[in-house]
């Protein structure tokens, strides 16, 4: 059986909508904090069990006849998001499970400026360690974190962010059918290639996109972290997210998520999403 943490989640949710078009449905389990939620998946067949990161007997019963483990990250960073990592990979591996396979993302490393890629980073050593068969997916950018970061621009006009780099923003979608195959298929063990849309684009590149996708300007002003530390400031943003998006564009200019490639691709048989196909689809025109 082939279970999948975090399936009330978009990518979890979409990797299971996929694995429902590969496999039959009594081979799929999902891991979720609240079943309420996972009803309709259970009316289609699918086993669903409580199971949470911070409970190992939860997980030990949730991952019960694994036969592979999709650990879906969570979405809590640091030491608390850490050892919640190990306790999933230790009930993996109590469970039976032959392989741990773990969203990781592009960029990945413990130095990075950008917070997540940390977490990643010290989760893939753990699964490294653990001695359990593992698939590490190097997820690229997911394109809906842009909408956020785009915030108002649509309608004032001025798209306002520090210097940055080259991002290989990346569908939600083509992820989770991209995670399908390989829990489905013979692919390697260990980091896998990048999982990215074609193409890498910067601030500038996007603020352009979307003034074309909204039929008016938007200007991309650029500002100092400083400056831009105020400006989140001022609109009420937390300081751990303040954080978090400062590193996201300090990490962009070292070039840590503009390597683009054609794994993702070769995976789904076509094109990946476009970043003008994902904005067209979700900005708030």
């Amino acid at each position: 059986m082939i279970i999948v943490t975090g399936a009330n989640g978009k990518l979890g949710r979409g990797v299971v909508e996929q694995l429902l078009t590969r496999i039959p449905a009594e081979q799929i389990g999902v891991s979720v904090r609240d079943v309420r939620q996972a009803q309709d998946l259970a009316e289609r067949g699918v086993r669903v069990r409580y199971g949470d990161f911070a409970n190992a007997e939860s997980l030990l019963n949730a991952f019960e006849g694994a036969s592979q483990v999709l650990l879906v990250s969570t979405g809590i960073l640091g030491e608390a998001g850490i050892r919640q990592h190990q306790t999933a990979i230790d009930s993996a591996k109590t469970s039976g499970a032959g392989r741990v396979l773990y969203t990781s993302h592009l960029g990945v490393s413990p130095t990075s400026y950008f917070p997540p890629m940390v977490h990643h980073a010290a989760t893939e050593d753990l699964l490294a360690a653990s001695g359990v068969r593992y698939t590490s997916l190097r997820n690229g950018f997911y394109a809906s974190s842009l909408v956020g970061l785009i915030g108002d621009a649509v309608n004032t006009g001025e798209l306002i962010v520090p210097e940055d780099g080259p991002i290989a923003w990346t569908a939600h979608s083509d992820l989770a059918q991209a995670t399908a195959a390989i829990v489905t298929g013979k692919h390697g063990e260990g980091p896998f290639p990048n999982l990215t849309a074609t193409e890498a684009i910067d601030m500038e590149g996007v603020a352009a996109m979307a003034s074309d996708i909204a039929g008016r300007p938007i200007e991309r002003r650029v500002v100092t972290d400083e400056a831009y530390r105020a400006h989140l400031t001022a609109q009420g943003f937390p300081e751990m997210r303040i954080a978090i998006t400062l590193g996201l564009f300090r990490a962009s200019r070292h070039g840590d998520f503009a390597q683009a490639g054609n794994a993702l691709a070769d995976l789904i048989g076509r094109p990946p999403l476009t970043l003008r196909e994902c904005l067209s689809a979700s900005l708030p025109l």
